[in-house]
């Protein structure tokens, strides 16, 4: 990719601001603003992910996670199954005749804490298929001292299929949050990123109360940077919220999807604008194609079940254009 590689706005224009944003993630974020990006990478950026062995001498995790999937005759199975500490897995299930395995991922210790890190590292392997979920929300407490960090490492080998749809992410009053979630896929696997977050209870009933969430992205197809999605939420102690124009707009709640499939045309990013249009009196957001094959949605709410919902919908857009699947029915209660 050529270094002048275009940059690709998912945005409506009341959805989050736009910006150019670099590795170092050291460009300036208005307090009291929302500064999200989404581009195609036009250089390698630095990314020091943890190693793929169960823990090393120099990290210290609050709970590790691995997860290795393969394809057997009629059905994906987990081959390679490892946990430490506040992170599990529950026993595997399949939704549907498809072969998919599904996973879903539990936090015995309930919430995510000051000082917390959690290391998530899953291998789909050639033709594998994972849905991959969770067993609630993840909840961020007060971190009066530090911050409460996950690092999530995915692999996609040659036709493999991940859906990671995770319950919403809760950030609670006074906590700070950074998730990095690094993807390295084959351009024939598929990946289905989605990612929910909602403010917590505050005392004074104030939302956004919490110091910062940033969550990046970073999708590589065969070592090369194809994608990066950047969220940095960091609301304003004297003025709480994102109510301004180019920003929450008085919305309280985002949602996003990325999308990466070889097979997704004009045709499918059709289907799923379709989806945001039919729901535009109680959502805003826009949705857009990546350079490489694939889309990226973003959408503002004020109902986490709203956004789910369409998120759920677009979802079934892939399934059922490329896999002959119906919706999602995680079943989880």
């Amino acid at each position: 990719m050529s270094p002048a590689a275009p940059v690709t706005d998912t945005h409506a224009s009341a959805a989050p601001t736009a910006t150019r944003d670099d590795a170092s993630e050291s460009a300036s974020t208005t307090a009291g603003t929302a500064a999200t990006t989404l581009t195609v990478a036009a250089s390698a950026n630095t990314v020091t992910a943890a190693s793929s062995s169960p823990g090393t001498a120099r990290e210290t995790w609050r709970g590790e996670l691995e997860l290795g999937i393969t394809a057997r005759p009629g059905r994906s199975v987990a081959t390679h199954q490892f946990h430490r500490g506040a992170l599990r897995v529950l026993r595997p299930h399949y939704l549907d005749a498809s072969g998919q395995v599904t996973y879903t991922v539990v936090n015995p210790g309930g919430a995510y804490l000051d000082g917390d890190r959690y290391r998530v590292a899953v291998t789909v392997g050639d033709g594998a298929d994972l849905l991959l979920t969770t067993q609630s929300a993840t909840k961020v407490y007060r971190t009066p001292v530090g911050l409460s960090t996950q690092e999530m490492t995915v692999c996609l080998g040659s036709g493999a299929r991940l859906e990671y749809l995770p319950d919403q992410l809760i950030a609670y009053r006074d906590s700070r949050y950074r998730q990095h979630t690094l993807v390295d896929m084959d351009p024939s696997a598929t990946l289905v990123l989605a990612e929910v977050v909602t403010p917590g209870w505050s005392p004074t009933g104030e939302p956004f109360r919490y110091d910062s969430v940033r969550l990046r992205t970073e999708v590589r197809m065969s070592g090369r940077p194809v994608a990066l999605d950047n969220i940095r939420l960091e609301p304003s102690g004297d003025e709480p919220g994102f109510d301004g124009v180019g920003s929450f707009e008085g919305f309280s709640h985002v949602g996003s999807l990325l999308v990466l499939d070889s097979r997704v045309n004009d045709a499918a990013l059709a289907a799923v604008c379709a989806l945001l249009t039919e729901r535009a009196g109680h959502l805003r957001g826009g949705a857009s194609a990546l350079a490489v094959p694939g889309f990226a949605l973003r959408v503002l709410g004020n109902s986490t079940q709203e956004i789910d919902e369409l998120i759920l919908a677009a979802v079934a857009v892939v399934r059922e254009r490329f896999f002959g699947q119906g919706p999602v029915n995680l079943r989880k209660y």
